[in-house]
């Protein structure tokens, strides 16, 4: 597939995507690497913008550059955002209670602290990221369990063989001090994703390097 059909096919997709405006969404390849460019009035649509382009067979690489140009309507002072965002994290059944801090300068939401699963620290991103007002979430929150190095690279592989959308046989797994290594090829960013979210599962994962070739 050549740059010119990949950046079609991201465009289409960005059409087709309803949390989306397109119109305002600029759209480069090269060499397979995808680069979005242009404003939009939300986070979420950011996101979703994002989301939309790694679902495009052949993408080997996303830059989002997208700036968040929040409506007036939209706009909220730090404090406000801040007491919504805790009261979301406090809701979300998911998220352990009294571990999370937050906090927010000119609309940048920053949450910190530690939980035990990955899950979690994906859930907080998530209770946060619909928030009116909010220009950009910075997740640094921690995963910090104690399991063997052993246990971890015997689980994400058995994950790995029982998932149908992965060749398991072409992805290689190291596993120290809770940080996971993913090696070899797949043949989507889909299919990267999948490997990837796998790992992020296993208990005792604090980080995963992702080396994982895209060669559709």
């Amino acid at each position: 597939m050549t740059d010119k059909q990949l950046q079609q096919n991201v465009l289409q997709e960005l059409d087709w995507e309803p949390g989306v405006r397109a119109t305002d969404i600029g759209v480069s390849v090269h060499e397979g690497v995808v680069t979005l460019s242009g404003f939009v009035d939300s986070y979420a649509e950011k996101f979703d913008a994002e989301d939309a382009a790694k679902r495009v067979f052949g993408v080997k690489g996303l830059a989002n550059d997208l700036e968040v140009h929040l409506p007036y309507p939209a706009q909220r002072p730090d404090p406000e955002i801040a007491a919504a965002a805790v009261h979301a994290l406090e809701t979300a059944t998911s998220i352990p209670a009294g571990r999370l801090q937050v906090t927010v300068r000119d609309g940048v939401l920053i949450l910190e602290g530690e939980v035990d699963w990955q899950y979690q620290l994906t859930a907080a991103g998530n209770a946060v990221r619909w928030l009116s007002g909010v220009r950009d979430v910075r997740n640094r929150i921690t995963v910090r369990p104690q399991v063997s190095a052993a246990n971890v690279k015997t689980k994400i592989e058995d994950a790995l063989r029982r998932s149908a959308e992965v060749e398991a046989r072409r992805v290689t797994v190291d596993a120290a001090d809770g940080k996971v290594t993913l090696r070899g090829t797949v043949h989507s960013w889909h299919e990267r994703n999948e490997v990837e979210q796998a790992a992020w599962r296993a208990p005792g994962v604090t980080d995963v390097e992702d080396l994982l070739m895209v060669l559709p």
